[in-house]
């Protein structure tokens, strides 16, 4: 491939249009994703003098080795192109937001008959109404305790839209937890009325509901009904003990607001975040962006921005920010258009806001004076097992990409394979992949370990001449590592090398020898045992990796064989599949009960028909 791309040609080539742009090395990983107005000056640019480009720059323009764009319509598009680009390859080059996070919200499902109040962690244009996102899962937690202890709602997943058959209703109803429209007759607007005063709870108008429910109270002890009195009375003192746990930072406006405030340390930033919703903050978030030694504080500022909006189905009405960057029209623009009306982003210079922007800003500066010091042991740490590792098993470089591969069984019932992935001595979760084996019949580690080796790297050849070839561009199996290793001795290594030899893969190869308690003493390498001491970082490296390799292939195994133990007898009835399985016993309890119904009754449940009730009637009642 690589000695096909002639660079100078190639330059000549790239059009005066918007699009993004993709910087690989030798071995055709992505190292650097941008994006640009004008494809043709920008990315001649990289090529040209070096003076004034900065050490980081010349150090990814010596290993580019090609180069692809893609061309876009508008800025915008090329924006968000290249947000997602980053966040799928996460690029050696780029400013990474290193943060999976998915931040809960609360969900009023307004869209349903006798709507529910829940915790989510999911947007989706459904029609109910969602407050958030909040940082702490046990503020919402909280929140959502002190609604169920107020308001008798459902919880339960009944379909009242479309009129589901009434049944015995739940605990809760007996407890006075839900007022059962499952069970009884319940008066609609008054159920709404609750929901109303919850949104408006919600919403940030909490004294405006404490009036409201101060006055129910009077009228109830008008009337001498005192039970209803005292209930209006407690809604009042927890929503009054709700409200002095929150602190007001806006007078001035009320809209839902995003402030965002950096500190800068000598090669890494910490961002921080505040989520004001309703003129009241919710909850705020750190992040740590490393390699942003020369980058200005503007580019820093848009990277995190366009990462972080990318990946959150939220965004609110107005965005602070301390400084302006490059492309913040563009990305204002963006943010519009996802939000459905306009967001306003801006650098407040005087007033209340850019008082908000600057507490912040104070906020992050302590996060990463506590943090830096920490984060810097860790990353230190990491590199020094590495180049331990390097030294010990005489490898040629760093082995930058481990993965670990580990067999879990009980007796050899439902054997299962695991691969973990540490990049750069920290796990990277998203390359995790597990293995159900299929060839294997009984308790052969061996053999399943061969298995899973071999799906793992003929799936990665396959997909790298497939990207070479232009026909897809997944990447999940494609990288391969600089080592392997096994969670077992000499006998899982043979195995090892014995399918990276068919199929002309060279990649060195350890296993972790254990003791009689399981756990590593050494490692075997080129038919060598190494011990490492075990106060050495190489060592507790190799025991988080063995650890995390093991934990995700018993989390599997207990899955499948969870799954299993679910089975029913009705299973074995014809025509009745997982869907009938689940409404018959919903609908009648038990096993025992369905035995008991007449067909007529069985043809009644949702998803089944004359025949279907019939096949189930009989089966119960056959000689078999």
């Amino acid at each position: 491939m690589k000695s096909l791309f002639n660079l100078e040609e190639e330059l000549k080539k790239l059009p005066d249009k918007p699009g993004v742009y993709l910087m690989k090395n030798k071995d055709e990983q992505i190292i650097y994703v941008g994006k640009a107005v004008s494809l043709k000056k920008r990315v001649r640019q990289y090529f040209q003098s070096s003076k004034n480009h900065t050490p980081k720059v010349n150090a990814m323009v010596k290993n580019i080795e090609e180069f692809e764009y893609i061309i876009t319509d508008t800025e915008v598009e090329a924006l968000i192109l290249e947000a997602n680009l980053i966040k799928k390859y996460k690029p050696k080059y780029n400013i990474l937001l290193r943060d999976d996070k998915q931040y809960p919200y609360i969900k009023v499902t307004i869209n349903e008959k006798f709507p529910r109040v829940m915790k989510t962690r999911r947007i989706i244009k459904d029609g109910a109404r969602y407050f958030g996102p909040y940082t702490s899962v046990g503020a919402v937690n909280d929140t959502l305790e002190i609604i169920n202890n107020l308001y008798p709602l459902r919880t339960c997943n009944m379909n009242f839209n479309k009129n589901e058959k009434r049944q015995r209703p739940c605990l809760n109803y007996y407890i006075g937890k839900c007022f059962g429209p499952c069970h009884q007759d319940v008066d609609e607007k008054k159920y709404m009325e609750m929901i109303d005063e919850i949104i408006m709870f919600l919403s940030g108008k909490e004294e405006k509901l404490i009036e409201v429910i101060e006055n129910k109270m009077k009228e109830a002890s008008k009337n001498l009904d005192f039970e209803n009195a005292a209930r209006f009375r407690d809604k009042m003192n927890s929503l009054n003990m709700m409200l002095e746990k929150q602190k007001i930072v806006s007078t001035t406006t009320m809209v839902d607001q995003d402030i965002i405030g950096m500190a800068n340390g000598i090669d890494e930033a910490c961002v921080q975040i505040f989520f004001i919703r309703g003129g009241k903050v919710t909850g705020r978030e750190h992040f740590i962006l490393i390699d942003t030694e020369y980058q200005t504080r503007g580019e820093i500022l848009s990277s995190f921005v366009k990462q972080f909006y990318i990946g959150t189905p939220y965004v609110p009405k107005e965005i602070l920010i301390e400084e302006e960057f490059e492309d913040m029209e563009a990305v204002a623009s963006w943010l519009s258009d996802k939000r459905g009306s306009k967001v306003v982003l801006k650098v407040p210079k005087r007033g209340e806001k850019n008082l908000l922007v600057e507490m912040v800003r104070k906020n992050a500066l302590d996060m990463l004076d506590k943090y830096s010091e920490k984060i810097k042991r860790k990353m230190e740490g990491n590199k020094k097992a590495l180049n331990e590792l390097i030294e010990v098993l005489n490898l040629d470089h760093i082995p930058r990409r481990i993965e670990a591969f580990d067999i879990s069984n009980i007796q050899g019932v439902e054997s299962v394979g695991s691969m973990v992935v540490f990049e750069n001595g920290q796990p990277k979760n998203s390359d995790y992949r597990r293995f159900k084996i299929k060839t294997i019949i009984g308790p052969d580690d061996y053999g399943s370990m061969e298995e899973i080796i071999y799906r793992r790297f003929s799936r990665g050849l396959k997909e790298k001449n497939m990207i070479k070839e232009n026909l897809s561009t997944v990447e999940s199996f494609s990288v391969f590592p600089d080592l392997i290793m096994m969670d077992g001795g000499k006998g899982q290594v043979n195995v090892a090398k014995k399918v990276l030899k068919e199929l002309e893969i060279s990649i060195p190869v350890c296993g972790l020898v254990k003791d009689d308690f399981h756990r590593t003493r050494a490692l075997t390498y080129e038919d060598e045992e190494i011990s490492l001491p075990a106060n050495s970082e190489s060592f507790k490296l190799i025991a988080r990796i063995q650890d995390e390799a093991h934990r995700f292939a018993i989390i599997y195994h207990r899955s499948l064989r969870d799954k299993k133990m679910i089975r029913s007898i009705l299973d074995d009835i014809s025509g009745i599949g997982d869907k009938r399985k689940k409404a018959l016993l919903k609908a009648f309890g038990s096993v025992d009960n369905i035995k008991k119904a007449v067909v007529e009754d069985l043809a009644d449940v949702k998803g089944m028909n004359k025949l279907a009730a019939q096949q189930v009637y009989d089966f119960f009642r056959s000689d078999k």
